[in-house]
């Protein structure tokens, strides 16, 4: 894939950003599905499939990174706040970064590395065990993406960005005012990867933390503080290299029920 030419030049090119398209429910791609039929289409047939051994000689592992994030996709955002032992700042999001429980409520961030040279975050985490993750809207995408600069050691991507830092509860990193869901986090575990090809050198750190306490925008979540709204919290997300995904379309599909679904003679039929 070819890198991108001038960006300023090339942004000023595409469409502007339409803010009235917003989240809308759409029927499945095949309302018509039927238990036992398979893909939707058969455009998949047309196409072989070639495999990519992650470890093959030559192979940089900077070609692993550009495979995995665009075909990982849509990655939530973890924007991460942290203390450095000695009172600095940081702020800086991260697409590593998901879920794991909710009860406890568990969350994975991963963080790459090369050799001692860990990100600011991971080293106030593993020092402090304190954090908040916050997750990205649209009205502050742009501030948040300034927060991946590559600043050196100690700078204040809080100052860089114009965001407002708020108190926390529980820890002492402050929590993104401007985000609609904000957790506290406490360090639970972490785990530090070592290189397939060289296994003396660190090329990432694995960190569980656990959610103390949460903070939402009250128009966001339902009365029952249970369910946030979509088309409200206008979550953003990671695609590959440096795009970004807005979350305006989706489909819903229950769930099937064994018990039900065993009756009808078609599912009986295919599990014969």
């Amino acid at each position: 894939m070819a890198r991108h030419p001038e960006f300023t030049q090339l942004e000023a090119s595409r469409p502007s950003f339409d803010a009235e398209n917003t989240w809308k429910y759409t029927q499945v791609p095949d309302i018509h599905w039927r238990v036992g039929s398979g893909a939707n289409n058969d455009e998949w047939k047309s196409h072989k499939k070639v495999e990519l051994n992650p470890y093959e000689e030559g192979r940089p592992a900077v070609n692993n990174y550009k495979t995995l994030i665009s075909a990982i996709t849509p990655r939530p955002i973890g924007f991460v706040s942290s203390v450095s032992k000695d009172g600095k700042r940081n702020l800086a999001p991260f697409s590593y970064f998901n879920m794991a429980n909710h009860d406890p409520p568990i969350f994975t961030l991963g963080f790459s590395a090369s050799g001692d040279q860990k990100k600011d975050t991971c080293n106030n985490i593993l020092e402090t065990g304190e954090l908040t993750i916050n997750i990205i809207s649209e009205w502050f995408v742009e501030a948040a993406n300034y927060c991946a600069i590559n600043s050196p050691p100690g700078v204040d991507e809080w100052k860089l960005s114009g965001l407002t830092p708020a108190d926390s509860k529980l820890v002492k990193p402050p929590h993104v005012a401007e985000s609609a869901f904000s957790i506290e986090a406490k360090l639970v575990a972490h785990h530090v990867w070592k290189s397939k090809t060289d296994p003396t050198k660190d090329t990432g750190v694995l960190v569980i933390a656990e959610g103390l306490t949460f903070h939402v925008r009250e128009d966001v979540i339902n009365e029952e503080n249970s369910q946030l709204d979509v088309s409200k919290l206008k979550p953003v997300s990671r695609l590959g290299g440096i795009t970004y995904g807005r979350t305006i379309e989706g489909y819903e599909k229950p769930r099937p029920n064994y018990a039900t679904e065993i009756e009808k003679p078609e599912v009986k039929e295919l599990l014969e």
